[in-house]
């Protein structure tokens, strides 16, 4: 994961923010997580046209970036949901086997439209889901359906894709922490992605012009070809450690591990859609649902 926020502010001091490394973290509390495995390139994109993507429907957390996001069976009565990584919870990061589902919330996010422009705030009911276990991720069901914040606010959520996504396709990481955007392609999937006592499974690995720091962590991947949300962000291996924190490394079916230094990570959301049901309300017994259980 990326550093804890406080952390990475030092390090964007010293060293300026093009040359931090791209996971994002916690801001206060400690270790980054990482994700592990050799790269599983199952198959290459065509080159779609490159479509501009902007920072509508993003939100910025007290310590990370997220996003407002529907799932394709969303209505727009549903209660809106924001998506971030689970090592952003206002809670702590979860531990290894930890996952939470339906927890009490009162967090606030900042909402943007495309320019960046902060444009309201929105207000957590309850985490639904998160977990730091096989993926990395916080979805929070807000106070508001998608109806009520397309009226105030004119913002639309973003569409978490249902399909693996592809290695080759050009994606940005879009931060509402530091309203920047990351353009760079998928290189490949880690078959395990391990950090610390974390691991990550079949995550996805960017090429090296996706130079993220500390708070871009939980930042929408968005498809540029589609505008579709296919990944979220969370770590990056900044200092050529084997499997520690912050330095996560990639290890194969087989057990071989290859560490990337520089190189960035994110977790894949498209088996999310599959773990809920009607009204947005998670079911983790449904069919498809593959996310790690309580």
């Amino acid at each position: 994961m990326n550093k804890p926020l406080l952390a990475a502010l030092t390090a964007l001091v010293i060293t300026g923010a093009g040359a931090a490394p791209a996971v994002a973290a916690q801001a206060d509390t400690a270790a980054s997580v990482g994700k592990s495995t050799t790269s599983t390139t199952v198959k290459t994109a065509a080159a779609p046209a490159i479509q501009a993507v902007n920072f509508a429907g993003t939100v910025s957390l007290s310590n990370c970036s997220g996003s407002l996001v529907r799932f394709p069976s969303s209505e727009s009565d549903d209660p809106a949901l924001v998506m971030s990584n689970g090592h952003c919870l206002e809670t702590g990061f979860p531990a290894a086997g930890e996952v939470i589902v339906d927890q009490a919330s009162t967090r606030t996010f900042g909402l943007l439209n495309a320019s960046a422009t902060r444009v309201g705030t929105l207000r957590a009911s309850k985490i639904a889901y998160a977990t730091m276990t096989d993926t990395d991720v916080s979805i929070y069901q807000l106070t508001t359906t998608y109806a009520q914040i397309a009226s105030s606010y004119g913002i639309s959520p973003l569409t978490l894709n249902d399909t693996h996504p592809v290695a080759g396709t050009a994606i940005t990481v879009v931060s509402g922490y530091w309203k920047r955007t990351y353009a760079c392609n998928i290189d490949g999937f880690a078959y395990r992605l391990k950090e610390g006592e974390w691991t990550w499974k079949d995550s996805v690995r960017y090429t090296s012009a996706c130079q993220t720091i500390g708070g871009t962590s939980g930042s929408p991947v968005v498809d540029n070809a589609t505008g579709n949300v296919v990944a979220v962000n969370n770590t990056g291996n900044e200092d050529g450690g084997t499997c520690t924190d912050n330095n996560p490394c990639e290890v194969d079916a087989s057990g071989n591990v290859t560490v990337r230094e520089g190189i960035n990570y994110a977790q894949e959301t498209y088996q999310i859609p599959a773990c809920f049901g009607l009204d947005n309300k998670l079911d983790l017994s449904r069919s498809g649902c593959v996310l790690p259980k309580p």
